[in-house]
């Protein structure tokens, strides 16, 4: 597995590199991703580690995936992704695994999330016609969308509009794991 300092420092770089390809000045990045200019001055300066949340802002600004922004090195035509290099986000007793992503000729993203009984995370709104399609591995899901709970036990699928807030929620007494796909569509001035 990549060392935290290592990731922190590809962040840094690639974020720098896709707002410089874009010709984005950090104010008009914090416009675009709802990111502080603060907090983008410490990602690209390589001193924060971002949490899922804001990468997810700065990488739906950006259009690009967040595997794209934790990228250590180029990506290959053919890319194999062992289990040392996955990227973890750890976050109390919640914990997502960014397996692998891509951002051509759409944004994907394949994700491993556990959460702890009583645990949750609120997802912010991916850009419109954005889908999550995930299916539960062990214990039993409360997806909340738009107000509105549905539980989606062990071994079912759900895929839902995710272009507005949304809440991954352990109500159960065991850990709860699913496995989770992101599908974004690029927007046309970024192809």
């Amino acid at each position: 597995m990549e060392s935290p300092e290592l990731i922190t420092q590809a962040i840094a770089s690639n974020v720098r590199a896709q707002r410089a390809h874009r010709g984005l000045t950090l104010d008009a990045l914090a416009a675009r991703s709802g990111v502080s200019r603060g907090m983008l001055v410490q990602v690209e300066q390589g001193r924060t580690n971002p949490s899922v949340s804001t990468l997810t802002r700065i990488a739906s600004a950006l259009g690009v995936t967040v595997a794209r922004l934790v990228e250590v090195s180029d990506v290959p035509t053919v890319r194999v992704v062992g289990a040392s290099d996955v990227v973890t986000f750890q976050q109390g007793d919640v914990e997502a695994k960014l397996l692998i992503g891509a951002d051509m000729p759409m944004i994907l993203e394949l994700w491993d999330w556990r959460l702890a009984p009583g645990e949750h995370h609120d997802g912010d709104a991916h850009p419109p016609g954005t889908r999550e399609m995930l299916t539960v591995l062990d214990g039993e899901l409360t997806l909340t969308v738009y107000g509105k709970s549905h539980v989606v036990g062990k071994d079912a699928a759900v895929m839902f509009t995710a272009d507005r807030p949304h809440r991954y929620a352990n109500g159960g007494k065991e850990e709860l794991r699913f496995v989770m796909v992101v599908a974004e569509p690029r927007e046309a001035h970024d192809q």
